[in-house]
């Protein structure tokens, strides 16, 4: 009887490590097919039967990449734009959503759900009228013009977050401080923040992600590479006159996804934590 149980056990692990092992495969197989595409020959490129794993090294694609097309400018502006637009997320965000949660007001909830709306307008249809605020205000083809610019679906995102993790926070907690001495702010900071930890590293990898990613308000708020995020850099891969820039495409792909794997990596251990909080308690 245990030997059947004990075999049944093992043919379910068995199970579980191969459909763990066809899953991987399949989420991986673009990374490796970035990569290798990055390191090919180029006349390897289109080839048929198409070349899984290269035969022929090159470096063609990355020296282009960050030579002809400057790479490196590229990846440091997304890294400062993103970075600022982030912090200021996430702090004008959280502090937004503590007092929707702390400070309940009349028509509270309207203005929560007033917020979210904002993620539900097409940020085409916000941006036209933006650009020509920003145009007036001298902030077109600039950091700050971005780094503002980003806030139209950074912000509801942050605030929506942050104010599901704050719902399940006591609220004794922020009382017992004041009666000690703090302040609503100082509660904030003291009792109420290190309490949200793995909710605001969650918040800020997924607000970074969606900033790392944006392409329309580059596109529409800038025209110099000195200011240009490396979104714009992978469009202007694809030419009509020279055709798809395989190789330099691939490199600054393979690199582009360093920073938020990185940043994923540095906040792993409070990423599973805030993933199950209450981060969709509305």
């Amino acid at each position: 009887m245990n030997r059947g149980r004990r075999r049944r056990s093992a043919a379910k692990l068995i199970g579980l490590y191969m459909a763990s092992a066809v899953v991987l495969l399949f989420f991986l197989t673009p990374v490796w097919w970035i990569l290798s595409t990055s390191v090919k020959d180029p006349a390897d490129y289109a080839a048929w039967p198409p070349v899984v794993i290269p035969t022929r090294f090159s470096a063609d694609g990355w020296i282009s990449a960050f030579g002809e097309w400057k790479a490196g400018q590229y990846l440091s502006n997304s890294v400062v734009i993103v970075f600022s637009a982030t912090l200021l997320a996430m702090v004008v965000g959280t502090s937004a959503a503590y007092g929707l949660v702390r400070f309940p007001v009349r028509g509270g909830r309207q203005i929560a759900f007033g917020i979210l709306a904002l993620r539900m307008f097409p940020t085409l249809a916000i941006a036209i009228p933006l650009f020509a605020v920003f145009r007036a205000l001298g902030l077109l083809n600039s950091y700050w013009g971005l780094i503002l610019g980003y806030q139209l679906f950074l912000l509801p995102f942050v605030i929506w977050m942050m104010r599901g993790f704050f719902a399940d926070i006591p609220r004794d907690l922020d009382e017992a401080a004041q009666v000690d001495g703090c302040t609503p702010l100082g509660a904030l900071v003291r009792v109420v923040l290190p309490l949200t930890l793995p909710g605001l590293a969650a918040t800020a990898t997924f607000a970074a992600l969606l900033a790392w990613n944006e392409f329309l308000l580059p596109l529409l708020f800038t025209q110099s590479a000195r200011v240009q995020p490396v979104s714009m850099l992978v469009g202007n891969f694809v030419d009509p006159s020279r055709g798809v820039q395989w190789g330099p495409l691939s490199a600054v792909a393979s690199v582009s996804v360093l920073p938020i794997l990185l940043l994923s990596l540095l906040l792993q251990k409070y990423l599973l934590k805030g993933l199950t909080l209450g981060a969709v308690k509305g």
